[in-house]
């Protein structure tokens, strides 16, 4: 991301010094272009058509055809001369502007290739952070296998808690029934006791 920053600045660099060579010549270049656009145009040619037809009429103005032609031939060269010059400006400029965007593209190309490696990077990334993904999706997996272990472990625990109360219960209740077995044998024995008891004060009443 740095080296598209880097990118954008350079560019901005670059423009700022395009806008001020273009204050400085614009307006001749757009001369220029003007006056190589209005040549190659259908009023140019009917205008030196018209012109040519003037200079030729200076004959009947007491010009020789000598005095013409070196007229004629002046202000052609002359034009060819400016032409030329207005041309060479003008593909001068289209060839600056060629240039300009060709280093654009270069700029461009540069950023298509900064993006293209950080797009690497952030492939690299997604690339770790799937391996990490699938990691913790094993990792938890294996806890499920591990909680329903436990969960199994658990369930075993509480049947045998079950069964432990049951017993319990079942001691509990044959305990109750032993002691109330006990509890009749120990009254049967005092009443037989008492019986006896009664029993010996009445021989002892006799005597």
């Amino acid at each position: 991301m740095e080296n598209i920053s880097s990118g954008k600045r350079k560019k901005e660099l670059k423009n700022e010094e395009k806008n001020k060579a273009e204050v400085k010549t614009a307006a001749l270049e757009r001369l220029a272009e003007r006056a190589a656009e209005a040549i190659g145009s259908v009023p140019s040619l009917v205008a030196h058509s018209i012109f040519f037809v003037g200079i030729f009429s200076l004959l009947f103005f007491g010009f020789s055809f000598d005095q013409i032609l070196l007229i004629l031939t002046t202000v052609v060269s002359l034009e060819a001369i400016y032409l030329a010059i207005f041309i060479q400006m003008t593909v001068n400029r289209h060839s600056e502007n060629i240039e300009e965007v060709r280093e654009d593209i270069e700029d461009i190309q540069e950023d298509v290739e900064d993006i293209s490696e950080d797009i690497e990077d952030i492939q690299e990334d997604v690339e770790e952070i799937g391996e990490d993904v699938e990691g913790i999706q094993k990792e938890v997996e294996e806890i499920g296998d591990d909680v329903e272990d436990i969960q199994k472990d658990v369930d075993d625990i509480q049947e045998d808690v079950e069964d432990i109360s049951d017993d319990i219960e079942k001691e509990e209740s044959e305990e109750d029934r032993e002691r109330r077995s006990t509890d009749e044998k120990l009254e049967k024995i005092e009443s037989a006791l008492q019986s006896l008891v009664q029993d010996i004060e009445k021989l002892r009443r006799e005597r």
